[in-house]
């Protein structure tokens, strides 16, 4: 009886874990992480340093209400992420499972691991194919460790925010607007078109590096393999799944 009812478990965790009240709950931590450390670490450190993603989604609001920007954007953000939880919860009534957040966290662990080998191993390959070879470059070599912690977090909440919920599902819905396509094709659609917008945003702003070949196609696999698990997984998977590949490669750089 255990083997037979076990599908139905898993099935009910991979929808659960996809829904609002898991998914944005599941990513909280990162967010509270990233801001506490911007605000803890002394200014002469971080020297003003934020994650790109996050100065893109901050400037909006600037331009919009000028210097009440920053708090117009917190309050927006917070403001839909409460009414999403909330209408989650009214809408299916069940009490959280903590279970659900261990679950997932071992998830965003395994695919973190498997997004690093898939990533390299593809990169590889076609490079291979073209004769070049991929470079290691130091991450952020001029920053010290702790602001490079803080930054690799804010990556997994506001990267995945601005490329995934926003930019991914921006082109879905203009996909079957101009292109009258299906789900299955408008998603593929965004996937491809985000990989690539995700990949030029590295090389853009003081911190940006070096265009190349050989880096921005990695990073546009990593835009690719980032967008297929938001798609099939969700927001709060992917955002913890791209926060522990790159703290990952922050302890790696620190051997």
């Amino acid at each position: 009886m255990p083997l037979l009812a076990a599908p139905g478990r898993a099935q009910s965790y991979l929808v659960a874990s996809r829904s609002p009240r898991y998914s944005i709950l599941f990513a909280l931590p990162l967010l509270l992480a990233y801001e506490g450390l911007a605000l803890l670490l002394p200014v002469r450190q971080t020297q003003g340093v934020r994650n790109g993603a996050e100065v893109i989604l901050r400037s909006i609001f600037d331009a919009a209400v000028g210097a009440w920007g920053a708090a117009a954007f917190g309050a927006v953000m917070l403001g839909v992420a409460a009414y999403l939880v909330i209408r989650d919860i009214k809408a299916n009534g069940a009490p959280d499972r903590g279970s659900i957040y261990v679950m997932m966290m071992l998830e965003s662990i395994v695919l973190a691991a498997v997004f690093a080998v898939t990533a390299s191993l593809l990169t590889q390959r076609v490079l291979g194919a073209l004769h070049l070879s991929l470079a290691a470059a130091p991450v952020f070599a001029a920053i010290d460790a702790p602001t490079r912690f803080m930054v690799s977090l804010g990556a997994g909440i506001f990267e995945e925010l601005l490329f995934r919920v926003v930019l991914v599902s921006a082109l879905i819905g203009l996909s079957r607007v101009i292109l009258g396509a299906g789900p299955r094709v408008s998603a593929a659609v965004a996937v491809v078109l985000s990989a690539f917008i995700f990949s030029a945003f590295h090389y853009i702003g003081p911190f940006g590096d070096t265009l190349a070949l050989p880096s921005f196609l990695f990073r546009t696999i990593a835009g690719l393999l980032f967008s297929l698990i938001y798609v099939l997984r969700g927001f709060g998977i992917v955002a913890w799944t791209h926060a522990l590949y790159d703290v990952g490669l922050l302890l790696l750089a620190g051997q």
